[in-house]
């Protein structure tokens, strides 16, 4: 069931036979209630690798069921990145996929890793190999709303560059949540999300980002492909705008203190969309989950003001 990073990452923090008692959770089909949970979301998280091996993390976003359960095995999507998207071409062919649904209103997720192709002229359909479901832990609640129509196509809101503008950082330090694609020693992509209060995530330099890795389900998916591969993608949404902002880097893990391992990430690549999703959001409910600004471990009450 689990590579070798996974299984080394479990090993030393002590979470081996947690793991194994979470794992057993870990399917390869669609069951029922996923399928209903499905039908139900506005967006999706896509992970994929492209031609030059970067990793990235997308939003795809449509009304209630442009994501089904075809059958117990297949996912089905009627979206595909926007222009602009650095996933816009892999995903015009069959790639390696990480998706995550989540309903942040419910504080639910569940991700299924696969085989995309497309499906149609704008949609794709996903084999999956993995699915299952997370705990709710740091995930800010939000209800979505439809935003207006972009007044022309969706682009780049500037060029691709290596590392970030002082604009990119503080949007950086003020996220609550992203998400983050890695890979497997077999190449099979996962796709995760990462929670917290604003400044749990911090640009410690234009082309550094840093951030502490809350406690979890303890099968270390994510740390665990960056055990053996530092490939990492990022996407923070603009809850605001429907925009996003796209990082590709190498992350590593600081394992000083194995009980509250960080990650620092290398910017390799950064793309803003400024209309990622048709989607504007509620400003958020924070997690109870999440530690204290500064700290690992302990929960406390959302600071006065969400935004």
């Amino acid at each position: 069931m689990w590579h070798a990073g996974e299984r080394a990452v479990q090993a030393r923090t002590g979470q081996q036979e947690r793991a194994d008692h979470t794992g057993r959770s870990i399917g390869r089909t669609v069951p029922p209630v996923a399928a209903e949970f499905l039908t139900a979301r506005r967006t999706l998280v896509v992970g994929a690798a492209d031609a030059e091996g970067r990793l990235w993390a997308t939003q795809l976003a449509g009304p209630a069921g442009f994501v089904r359960a075809a059958d117990a095995h297949t996912l089905t999507v009627a979206a595909r990145p926007v222009p602009g998207d650095p996933l816009a071409g892999v995903l015009a062919g069959p790639a390696e996929v990480g998706t995550i649904a989540l309903d942040a209103a419910g504080r639910r997720r569940m991700r299924l890793n696969g085989r995309s192709a497309p499906d149609g002229p704008g949609g794709l359909r996903i084999t999956a190999d993995q699915v299952y479901a997370n705990c709710p832990k740091y995930i800010q609640r939000r209800t979505p709303a439809d935003a207006p129509a972009p007044a022309g196509p969706a682009v780049p809101s500037a060029a691709p560059a290596d590392r970030l503008t002082l604009r990119q950082q503080l949007a950086v330090a003020n996220a609550d949540t992203f998400f983050i694609a890695t890979a497997g020693p077999d190449g099979r992509v996962d796709a995760s999300h990462r929670g917290g209060f604003p400044g749990f995530v911090e640009a410690t330099a234009p082309d550094q980002l840093r951030w502490p890795e809350y406690p979890g389900n303890s099968m270390f998916m994510t740390l665990g492909n960056l055990e053996l591969s530092p490939a990492a993608g990022l996407l923070l949404p603009d809850w605001e705008t429907g925009g996003a902002l796209l990082i590709s880097g190498r992350a590593a893990v600081d394992w000083s203190d194995p009980a509250a391992p960080a990650v620092t990430c290398t910017v390799l690549r950064v793309v803003e969309l400024a209309h990622a999703t048709a989607l504007t959001w509620t400003d958020p409910e924070y997690s109870p989950a999440n530690p204290a600004p500064g700290r690992r471990g302990t929960p406390t009450a959302a600071p006065p003001a969400a935004r």
